[in-house]
């Protein structure tokens, strides 16, 4: 079984993607998680990636697909932030027929703007247990502002969760990504991503159920 998400910033595939990894023993694919861990390798790729940084480029859609053919091997597949476009989308669709495989379904969190607004301008993390919180959003808020609640330590922000870098995101999803849903509709499921994670988590396991 393969997945694909499908989800605007902040709709919560990270989240759900671990979720579904930890049940169903699936594998996840993540093009970010794959860049760093090649640039750490020792390897002819790790190398040709580096110079591909170092000149200021744009990794190429045909680099990304020599990446995800180097990593799959027999199993299940989460596929997150991955086809990001639909060309990457019409590649990835050929390599899997190499490999004898298939997307069997693909799934659209579905978010509303000032929501995923709220969810990226308001969290917090705490630096010692890894605990997310979020300021703007009443029950992930801290007990006491600003402190983990289990740890009794100051939370922090990431640097790049701010109101630019979100609507650049935003848009650039908008614009690229969003296409997917008309390219993928045979096997789309869309799901509000505005619940919280467990019933998300349930929804999407009913998608799938008739598949296990």
């Amino acid at each position: 079984m393969n997945i694909i998400f499908i989800a605007p910033p902040a709709a919560g595939k990270g989240t759900q993607s671990e979720m579904l990894c930890n049940k169903y023993n699936m594998k996840h694919i993540s093009t970010g998680d794959l860049i760093r861990e090649t640039i750490n390798n020792d390897s002819p790729l790790s190398e040709q990636l580096k110079d591909i940084m170092n000149q200021g480029k744009l990794v190429s859609d045909e680099f990304i697909l020599e990446l995800i053919k180097n990593n799959l091997k027999d199993g299940d597949y989460i596929f997150d932030g991955f086809p990001r476009n639909v060309k990457q989308a019409k590649m990835f669709d050929e390599l899997l027929k190499t490999l004898n495989k298939k997307v069997d379904y693909v799934i659209y969190l579905k978010v509303p703007k000032d929501l995923a607004t709220k969810r990226i301008l308001g969290r917090l993390s705490c630096p010692n247990c890894g605990h997310v919180y979020n300021d703007q959003i009443d029950e992930l808020m801290p007990k006491q502002v600003g402190i983990c609640d289990t740890c009794n330590v100051e939370l922090t922000r990431r640097n790049d969760d701010n109101i630019e870098t979100f609507n650049k995101r935003f848009d650039t999803y908008i614009k690229e990504t969003e296409p997917l849903l008309d390219y993928y509709q045979d096997k789309l499921y869309e799901v509000d991503s505005s619940k919280d994670k467990q019933e998300i988590f349930e929804e999407i396991e009913g998608i799938i159920n008739d598949y296990n």
